[in-house]
């Protein structure tokens, strides 16, 4: 397991686009929470869920349920309630949506973990986000950003005081070939499109 880090997953979304908590949607026979909190749990000695709203729902006894500080300030809430929450000083930090999660990508994020604030992919679409390790020096800048009713995520990397590693694509693709670590479902079809996906 990784010391001095913390897996954090935003699971507070409304899933307008899915009509339904995600959480509970099966790809590969196995609910999207389950797919990703496993990954974590194999290489965290912490994981927090963070809902925007309290859910007697334990998933595991191993994870650490959390509600948002601050609510309604979407992804930006989350990690600002992740990073709060945290027993430790830095967090990686996934959407539950993400079923392909594999953790040698992760480890790629953790060869950085003491020389930076922020790790990010830098794919050919842009950074991603929430897949990413962020340190606890980001929370005065993430509570800014609510203040001001700056909720992109990605706005917290170009932030003046924090450093900034991006790993580029190509290394990505060296372990994950096509990137489905970073596969969103966000609707229907994009759940289809996961459970088409061979695995073998």
């Amino acid at each position: 397991m990784i010391g001095e880090v913390s897996g954090v997953v935003l699971a507070g979304g409304k899933s307008k686009r899915m009509g339904t908590d995600k959480r509970h949607l099966f790809v590969h026979g196995k609910p999207l929470l389950d797919r990703v909190t496993s990954v974590l749990l194999e290489l965290f000695p912490e994981v927090l869920l963070v809902l925007a709203e309290e859910d007697i729902e334990k998933p595991n006894e191993r994870i650490r349920t959390v509600t948002d500080l601050i609510p309604g300030c979407a992804a930006v809430g989350g990690l600002y309630t992740g990073l709060y929450h945290s027993c430790h000083p830095r967090v990686f930090v996934v959407a539950c949506d993400m079923p392909f999660i594999n953790a040698a990508v992760i480890e790629l994020f953790l060869q950085n973990v003491d020389a930076t604030d922020i790790v990010l992919a830098q794919l050919m679409t842009g950074i991603q986000p929430l897949h990413g390790l962020y340190s606890k020096r980001c929370l005065p800048i993430l509570k800014e950003m609510i203040d001001d009713r700056d909720l992109r995520l990605q706005n917290v990397a170009d932030k003046p005081g924090l450093t900034v590693h991006r790993i580029p694509e190509t290394e990505i693709k060296a372990v994950d070939p096509q990137s489905l670590s970073f596969l969103n479902v966000n609707s229907p079809a994009d759940l289809e499109f996961a459970n088409k996906i061979s695995l073998g």
